[in-house]
Order: C-alpha cells, then structure tokens, then sequence
C-alpha cells in the first residue's frame, strides 16, 4: 500500500485538470497513488482523464455529492498512511509531497497540514496559507492577499484549508470524517476543529507551494451559491462543535457576526442569499442533531482552550 493516497474532488473541471495532474507527476516524493473522484461531471473530465492519465484512479459518482461525501469516497476507498486533498484548479510545485510527509512522520500530534497556497496569477499573492475560526462566528484567512514573503515559518492554524492538505487517515476513524451536510465550504474548518477537541494539531508547511485559481468550480469570491452554504454551515458549525456554555458565552459576538455580515452582502446584492442560508442553517441544525461532537471529559478540557483562541482570533481578523 502507497503512503499517500492523493484525492482529487472534480465538478466540470476538465480545463483544470491537466495542469493539476501533471505537476503531480513531476513530483520528487514517488510513494502515492491519485485518486479523482468525479461528482457527475458533464463536461468530458473522465474521458480526458482516462485517455491522459491512465495511472488515475477514477471513481464515478452519479450526481454531483459537493465535496465534503466526494473526498470522504476516496479517504475510504484507500487504506494509504497519508491522504492529500487537492483541488482541481491548483499547481503543485515538485517537493509538495515531501514536505507535507516530512511533517507528519515527525509530528504524531498532527493531524493534518496544509500547503502554502499561491496565487496562481498573482505567485506572489497568498491564496491562503491557513483557515482560523474566532466568536464572531467566523471562519477566515487571515494570510489571504498578503505577500508570501510573510509567511515563511511554519504555523498553527485552526485548520487546514482542504484546497491542498495532508491528512493523517486513521484519525478520520476517531473524530468521523468530513461532514456532508456542509456539502462544501467550511467543511475543512469543521474536521479541523473537531481534531482540536480530540488534541490534535493542524499547521501550514510553507516549503510546500501549490499554486492555485481559486473559485474554480463556484465561480467567484462571492456569489449567491457560496453566501448561501457559508452562512447556513456557520450556524451549523457553532451547534455541532461548541458545548452549550460556550454557545452562551459567544451569543453577543455571534448575533453581532450575523449582523455584521448581512450589512456586508447587502451592500454587495446578496442580501436575500444570505438570510436563506441562515434559515437552511437552522434546518441543518434540526435534521443532523446526531452529528453534533459528543462532549466527554477530553472534549471539555480542549475546548476551554479553544474558547481562549476565539478571543484572540477576533483580535487578529479585526486588525
């Protein structure tokens, strides 16, 4: 069995994927298989996989699942040490897998860790070099737009962002696997965090770059599809992983997020997307109270200090 199992999501990006698939096999670490998992594609991509890239494993599903049930197919298809989650729009530069392995053989504690991702248009942009998450009820990129001269050092985030990340398979078995009620978008920032309640870690590898589109799939930064799902996953996210306590604690940050955010996408047109999101928020809320973390002696002691780390993260995404 390979190392590294790499999971390509695809949805109609066949006009990404040759890029994507041959800087994989320009890299120097040899061990690894890649696995594309096509959500119902209807623009070609499997053919064009298929004829260029026979060494691919493809597995064809018939609808298009969103990304969270695509990447957990091909996490379960592999019983490979490492999986490498890569969006189909990105660029790998050829020490990528070396660099991600290196850190997880050394660090047992980690549980997953994410390349420096680039701008594929703008290399000396960061696309995003790590997600935080703080009591505005807020996920964020703090490294986004910034110059990839700033983050040079190795860093603690609160997850990895699943556009180009490594992850340790068998913790999957412990904390579940990626939620696909998310469908897509905060996905990552949800297993990241429930690692942290289990006391793994989650870091950013800058000597791995990827290069990456960005929106590829979704189309642009903001758009009525993707403020919709954020918005209704945020709700869904603060009920599945905070402790009641917790939740009360944070209510007058989160109503004060929520507000903030509508004024933000009100004045952007997407006013309307927005409120249906947090109401099919609520909704995901009442269909998948099963899912919520299970709150044992282990899960409270990590998430008081990760109650710590909201405070300070509103600090770092308000400056």
């Amino acid at each position: 069995m390979e190392t590294v199992a790499v999971i390509i999501p695809n949805y109609n990006g066949q006009k990404y994927l040759g890029d994507c698939l041959k800087s994989l096999r320009k890299q120097s670490f040899q061990d690894f298989k890649v696995i594309m998992v096509d959500n119902g594609s209807s623009d070609g991509s499997i053919s064009v996989v298929k004829r260029d890239f026979p060494e691919v494993q493809i597995i064809g599903l018939s609808d298009n699942t969103g990304f969270a049930n695509a990447v957990n197919v091909g996490i379960k298809e592999t019983g490979a040490k490492y999986v490498f989650l890569l969006n189909n729009d990105t660029v790998c530069e050829e020490g990528v897998l070396d660099a991600l392995v290196k850190v997880l053989d050394k660090k047992k504690s980690v549980f997953s860790v994410q390349a420096k991702m680039l701008q594929i248009k703008e290399p000396h942009l960061i696309d995003d070099a790590g997600d935080y998450y703080c009591a505005l009820g807020w996920a964020f990129a703090p490294s986004k737009d910034k110059d990839t001269s700033r983050y040079s050092r190795r860093i603690n985030v609160t997850s990895a962002c699943a556009g180009a990340a490594m992850y340790r398979r068998e913790v999957f078995e412990e904390i579940g696997y990626f939620d696909e009620a998310h469908f897509c978008y905060l996905e990552d920032v949800d297993v990241g965090y429930r690692a942290r309640l289990y006391g793994y870690d989650n870091v950013m590898e800058p000597g791995a770059i990827v290069y990456h589109v960005g929106s590829g799939s979704s189309g642009s930064r903001h758009n009525a599809f993707k403020v919709e799902l954020t918005a209704a996953n945020n709700l869904y996210f603060i009920y599945k992983n905070m402790n009641v306590l917790q939740i009360i604690i944070n209510l007058p940050l989160f109503l004060a997020g929520v507000i903030i955010k509508h004024v933000f996408y009100v004045r952007k047109g997407l006013g309307k997307a927005h409120l249906r999101g947090l109401s099919k928020g609520i909704s995901k809320i009442f269909t998948n109270s099963d899912k919520r973390v299970r709150f044992g002696g282990r899960q409270i002691a990590y998430s008081f200090w990760m109650q710590l780390e909201l405070w300070a993260n509103c600090v770092r995404r308000l400056q």
